[in-house]
């Protein structure tokens, strides 16, 4: 059988994620929403029968160590293929050997790490296996399955959702480590404490930490590694960030969510984990700019030339010191008074001028540049504001005709819209007794 676990030991030369690779669900550190008792994945390893599945989670929490322990528990052979080097070709031939252990009594669980990165055609070409019982299908996949692959491969697998490991988790799995492969180290309090902020919770990221920290303390002469010695030895920017995935999404509407839910702090913290991680500033710029239009808008106008000032003095200055700039105009929008009747009023418009007719521009709001426009009526009666009492030409029609008074343009009683509300207020009243003349 083609399976790493098929072996009783482990090369103890193997990297230590491969030493440490669990071989039962009870070695699993982490993901008890779905191996715990009477869990969704614990009932499947229980029943003896293999079901194909995605399953999704950030990088290292056990995708790839779950197919493959489900190969072992139900006997099955193992294939595994990445989705970045693979291709329709590979997928062939996992197929003939499929086939061929069939003929043997064997059955195939086919894995494919990263399958998100299949086009929808190479996703297509699993679907005649995977029916026939041929193959058995594990997919692996940081992206959200409903848009990254197709809807008939996703009615034909269960979806399981894989979580980062917790603090705790974190240090069990360290814990591990240190009595399992590294009894010739010791760690102090900070220097445990250094690396599992560091791994982020990824379980390969902290195995592969404790690997370097290792030769690198051999290479010092250290039998015992503290938290400074893990500050000068360590790169310092380590957090997991997907700069085009989930995670990437997820901290963005964080973000506009905590402006909008006034919070500074909320706000404070979402903008400067993505800083932290890695995310760039300049997009960062920009949607600081759209949060203000869209959810302060006329309540607080400053909001908007402050969005605007923060995203150009980014430019002038760069990293770290522009940062300062993008940090203040967030705590500015958080705090801001909040509207967005403006968003609301646009996206009402938008949305009926595009199931609307061409209405044509009434006469008295048309150009007259030329006599033969002004012989036709163009700009005829047309009331000149300034000329009229409060330079208001009350009673007054600006829409075409026949067309009803959509009143879009609610606005709020916060901030200056409160004020603009009031002058709205008054102005129709003026209309309402110029018509009633």
């Amino acid at each position: 059988m083609s399976d790493l676990f098929s072996q009783t030991t482990v090369d103890p030369g193997a990297p230590l994620a491969e030493q440490l690779r669990p071989q039962t669900p009870d070695d699993v550190i982490g993901q008890q929403h779905l191996l715990g008792a009477g869990k969704p994945l614990r009932l499947a390893f229980e029943s003896g029968q293999p079901h194909s599945m995605i399953l999704w989670g950030p990088p290292g929490v056990g995708k790839t160590t779950l197919a493959r322990m489900m190969a072992t528990q139900f006997q099955c052979e193992f294939i595994a293929l990445s989705a970045v080097f693979s291709g329709i070709k590979e997928v062939r031939e996992a197929v003939a050997q499929a086939e061929m252990w069939r003929t043997q009594g064997r059955r195939t669980i086919l894995f494919v790490d990263e399958i998100h990165r299949f086009n929808k055609a190479q996703q297509d070409g699993f679907l005649p296996f995977v029916e026939s019982g041929l193959l058995t299908f594990i997919g692996a996949t940081t992206e959200n399955p409903s848009f990254e692959l197709n809807s008939a491969l996703l009615s034909r697998a269960s979806v399981y959702v894989l979580k980062s490991l917790d603090e705790t988790e974190m240090g069990q799995l360290f814990d591990r480590a240190c009595a399992q492969a590294l009894a010739d180290l010791s760690f102090d309090a900070a220097a445990r404490e250094r690396l599992i902020g560091l791994a982020d919770g990824d379980a390969r990221r902290l195995l592969n930490l404790l690997e370097q920290v290792r030769t690198a303390a051999r290479t010092a002469g250290l039998a015992t590694v503290n938290g400074e010695f893990i500050e000068k030895t360590m790169a310092q920017s380590l957090r997991r960030f997907d700069k085009g995935g989930d995670a990437f999404y997820d901290q963005i509407s964080a973000l506009h969510k905590s402006v909008r839910g006034s919070n500074p702090d909320g706000a404070l913290y979402w903008l400067t984990r993505m800083l932290d991680g890695g995310a760039d500033a300049r997009y960062l710029a920009r949607r600081i700019v759209r949060m203000a239009w869209e959810d302060i808008g006329l309540a607080d106008p400053r909001a908007m030339q402050i969005a605007n000032d923060a995203a150009e003095t980014y430019e002038r200055l760069g990293s770290p010191e522009g940062e300062l700039a993008l940090a203040q105009a967030v705590i500015y929008l958080a705090v801001a008074a909040k509207s967005n009747a403006g968003y609301m009023a646009y996206n009402a418009a938008r949305a009926y001028v595009k199931q609307d007719g061409s209405r044509p521009v009434p006469n008295h709001l048309r150009n007259a540049p030329a006599k033969l426009m002004k012989d036709l009526g163009h700009g005829h009666a047309y009331r000149y504001a300034h000329d009229e009492p409060e330079a208001y030409a009350a009673g007054e029609t600006y829409l075409p005709d026949g067309m009803p008074e959509p009143g879009w343009y609610e606005p709020t009683p916060r901030g200056l819209e409160g004020q603009i509300g009031q002058k709205l207020a008054h102005l129709r009243e003026l209309d309402r007794k110029a018509k009633g003349k």
